[in-house]
């Protein structure tokens, strides 16, 4: 990969490479760190996806740092190769320890992202989950965002892929008329990382915390909250600090299964059939 990068980094700057090795990069990409002689990059290779793929992510991060509240990585630029047609993204290389205040600090950021209003609930044209594309728009609506563009359109792609059949979706499909018992209609509408796993957020220089891998969206930030919980990964001290800034309202233990759920049926979608079983049991807890 070294001279496909090397042919993107001239696009940036005429730096030759003086060091490159393979990093870990999540579960779709191929990661590097590069070093030139005046910078440090972090490059990120797909041969599966479009560009796109990488200007969403790149839109996700300028989104994020506008607001002022949580670092996230500089990006230097996106960069497609002529010849093999392979999409890369270029960004800051972050290299940190955690301090003993870092999950405070992250919470407390994290917390004011959320108070960062959005202009309505989504976002305008496409986005990722992982490799799942959602072409989509701003709604008035969160419910009829949540219910329309997100939790349905990851049916329909399990439907295509027949993960989703049979009985699973007709309980899915009785889930969603029944939606709105549970799913606010008009919360406020909040700055979202949208893929806030414990794998996309690290550590820089000092313990401060940054946000990667977004999949940027505005809408309520209970459904991100939630995801925190689902796969783990972050402390109480955490969740202190958030709920310190902006704290959760009393009804979201009761519709935090129903937020999970869109990840567990990107996951089924992704992964297969091993997250099957818990996308049963949420939409039995609701429907019966």
């Amino acid at each position: 990969m070294k001279p496909i990068i090397q042919k993107g980094l001239k696009q940036i700057q005429e730096e030759q490479i003086q060091e490159i090795h393979a990093v870990t990069g999540g579960d779709i990409n191929e990661a590097y760190y590069v070093r030139t002689k005046h910078q440090e990059y972090f490059v990120k290779l797909n041969k599966e996806m479009d560009v796109s793929f990488f200007e969403f992510e790149a839109e996700g991060l300028s989104a994020i740092r506008q607001t002022g509240a949580i670092n996230v990585p500089a990006v230097y630029g996106v960069q497609k190769d002529k010849e093999t047609q392979i999409p890369m993204l270029f960004m800051e290389w972050i290299e940190g320890k955690k301090e003993n205040n870092t999950d405070e600090i992250l919470g407390e950021r994290l917390a004011a992202l959320h108070l960062s209003e959005g202009p309505g609930f989504g976002w305008e044209g496409k986005s990722y989950i992982g490799k799942l594309m959602h072409d989509n728009h701003l709604h008035n609506s969160w419910l009829t965002y949540y219910r329309d563009a997100r939790l349905l359109e990851q049916i329909k792609i399990g439907q295509s892929q027949k993960s989703i059949s049979g009985e699973r979706n007709k309980q899915l499909m009785r889930l969603l008329e029944k939606l709105d018992t549970w799913i606010p209609n008009n919360p406020k509408s909040s700055t979202l990382h949208g893929d806030l796993w414990g794998g996309n957020w690290m550590t820089g220089k000092g313990g401060v915390p940054y946000l990667i891998d977004p999949s940027i969206l505005f809408g309520d930030h209970e459904f991100e909250m939630a995801f925190t919980e689902l796969f783990g990964g972050f402390s109480q001290r955490f969740y202190d600090a958030y709920h310190s800034v902006f704290p959760l309202s009393p009804e979201y233990e009761t519709r935090k299964e129903l937020y999970q759920l869109y990840y567990l049926l990107a996951h089924l979608n992704m992964f297969g059939e091993s997250y099957g079983g818990s996308v049963d049991r949420i939409v039995r807890k609701y429907v019966g």
